[in-house]
């Protein structure tokens, strides 16, 4: 089983919107039995709030349910549950670090890491872009699951 923690600052709008953005695909493509996706934040200012409404709304025009998600909190023995540990930001990796410590799986990354474009992704909280958070969350998965993948091919 792949298993991926995906990570922002608050659990309410980036993460969520990639845990269920990944879990549809995967879905999609029948492999649902072959992961663990998850999300988390690395503040504690909205552990137990549910999805914000711009991300519901967003993943509703996708057929896709965030039903039930609360924010819970990135924690230290979460880095030895993922295999995969994909923040939005590179905030959030520096606050990742804080909690784990150092990195010596090589699990962290940004999602748009997997792209051909490395970056942030900005956090609609600010910005009220839902759609161009959409739109990195939805480029970023695709491409981790390919990554994904092909890995498990060379395998």
């Amino acid at each position: 089983m792949i298993k991926i923690m995906f990570v922002c600052h608050g659990n309410i709008c980036r993460s969520p919107m990639a845990e269920f953005v990944f879990k549809d695909m995967v879905q999609k493509k029948g492999l649902q039995e072959q992961f663990s996706i998850a999300s988390s934040a690395t503040s504690t200012e909205e552990i137990g709030n549910p999805v914000h409404r711009g991300t519901r709304r967003k993943l509703a025009e996708y057929g896709i349910s965030s039903d039930g998600k609360c924010a819970i909190q990135f924690r230290r023995a979460d880095y030895d549950s993922y295999d995969y540990i994909i923040a939005m930001d590179s905030n959030n990796v520096r606050n990742i670090s804080r909690i784990i410590g150092h990195d010596s799986d090589g699990k962290i990354s940004r999602l748009l890491d997997f792209t051909n474009r490395s970056g942030d992704i900005a956090d609609p909280w600010y910005t009220g872009n839902f759609d161009l958070t959409y739109h990195d969350v939805m480029e970023g998965c695709k491409a981790l699951l390919t990554q994904i993948l092909n890995e498990k091919k060379a395998v």
